[in-house]
């Protein structure tokens, strides 16, 4: 915990401080999550095809999505979808006129959710 996946158009492959992105994403999620350092897990997934509407042109997303323990206030995991939309701003740079979709969400994991280290 916290499990963290981000999915993003490959068309941003190369404007996307992916590195920096996550180490500022788990510096957010300790501070504002109390999350522990050696906890953030984050998993980058490029997808190939983007439409909007209409529109398979143009287009770029990034959704990030964050799991936590059942705990947080509603406050806390508002907070942290505000700094995930901010860091997206500061670490996503679309080329070539792409208008960027960002949006992210933190969601409490499943009461069955369990981790193994091997």
């Amino acid at each position: 915990m916290p499990q963290i996946t981000v999915d993003y158009s490959e068309r941003l492959a190369e404007g996307f401080d992916r590195p920096g992105f996550a180490r500022a994403l788990h510096t957010a999620v300790v501070d504002i999550a109390a999350a522990k350092p050696p906890a953030c897990k984050t998993q980058f997934r490029r997808t190939e095809d983007t439409a909007v509407g209409p529109d398979t042109e143009g287009h770029a997303v990034v959704h990030v999505h964050i799991g936590l323990l059942a705990g947080r206030t509603e406050e806390t995991k508002a907070r942290l979808t505000e700094a995930v939309l901010e860091l997206l701003r500061q670490y996503v740079k679309p080329a070539g006129g792409l208008a960027l979709h960002a949006s992210a969400e933190v969601r409490e994991l499943d009461p069955s959710y369990r981790k193994a280290d091997f």
